[in-house]
């Protein structure tokens, strides 16, 4: 990987603004490998830098560690502090393991936590919903990303449900939830500033954002996506496949890309803007502005006072087939 960072840490053409480590368990590393990964980057111009954490991976040493390889924001899967919850997840962590490791992030300087929460997960109840917020608030993280539990093709909550020895939550209780998390953190002064994604402000994730502005970025490793000029690249998922990429063949990595489309680049906009709470601008297409005039009649989109389209409350519930609606 070191090997692949080198090679294209400078492909997207400007400077690092924002470092993201993740997409998968990198806690799982020694803190010499993290330090390893951003010396091969340079952190020079990074605005901000963060790294997912498993809860049941870091002590205080470990998270000291961090600060000193320059990781200032941290994203901690917390996902419930239920334990009987986070082992219908498979979750490896307890309750107790995702409190203490808030805790000391926070005593080892850092002051820009974000954490993952679920909700309409298997036997979680309103009441237990409402206990996740009020002690996630409690902790003062300074940002919560929260999702709806997905059902994923060959995952083990999927056969569990298929075999019914468990039972989804219905979609009328599942609303009700994201609802309330809606209105107890925006109550406390969080800002709502995309559909699964709220900050304290000043606190939302720049890296994140930059995903759903079009910002170029570089992924690298086994299964990364990558984003340049209208183009979209992967690698390779198999990781002995990606590791004789790299180290054998001239870095050949590359599992497939893509030219963007005018109309890509369109869907997308929509896809991607009305996602956050800026939402998206015109010029739009004759079938998407009738949609549109529609769609604002049913109390789904509402347009602001600068002409930008966003969803309302009632319409982030069937935000996917808004979307699909507008789509060309």
């Amino acid at each position: 990987m070191l090997k692949e960072i080198e090679a294209r840490k400078d492909e997207a053409g400007e400077p690092i603004r924002t470092i993201y480590i993740g997409g998968g368990t990198p806690s799982t590393l020694d803190t010499v490998d993290i330090f390893r990964i951003l010396r091969t980057i340079g952190t020079e111009g990074a605005e901000e830098i963060t790294m997912e954490v498993n809860p049941g991976d870091v002590n205080e040493r470990y998270l000291n560690e961090l600060r000193q390889c320059g990781v200032n924001r941290l994203s901690i899967g917390v996902q419930s502090f239920k334990d009987h919850l986070l082992q219908k997840l498979g979750r490896r962590h307890t309750a107790a393991q995702a409190i203490d490791a808030v805790q000391m992030a926070q005593q080892a300087g850092f002051d820009n936590i974000s954490i993952d929460l679920m909700y309409a997960l298997p036997e979680q109840s309103i009441g237990h919903w409402i206990a996740d917020i009020q002690l996630a608030l409690k902790l003062g993280v300074q940002h919560i990303s929260s999702y709806g539990l997905m059902y994923e093709e060959g995952t083990a909550l999927t056969r569990m449900r298929d075999e019914g020895t468990i039972t989804p939550i219905d979609e009328e209780t599942e609303n009700a939830m994201y609802d309330m998390l809606c209105k107890r953190l925006q109550q406390a002064g969080y800002v709502h500033y995309e559909v699964s994604n709220f900050a304290l402000p000043g606190y939302e994730a720049k890296h994140n954002s930059s995903y759903w502005n079009g910002t170029p970025y570089v992924g690298v490793g086994a299964g990364a996506h990558s984003y340049i000029r209208n183009v979209r690249s992967w690698n390779v998922d198999d990781l002995d496949g990606y590791i004789k990429g790299v180290m054998g063949y001239g870095l050949q990595v590359t599992g497939g890309s893509e030219t963007l489309t005018e109309k890509d680049l369109y869907n997308e906009r929509i896809m991607l803007g009305l996602r956050t709470s800026k939402g998206v601008t015109g010029p739009f297409p004759s079938h998407s502005r009738s949609v549109l005039d529609r769609l604002v009649l049913e109390g789904l989109l509402r347009e602001t006072e600068d002409g930008r389209i966003v969803a309302t409350q009632q319409g982030l519930h069937i935000l996917n087939r808004i979307i699909e609606d507008l789509m060309i």
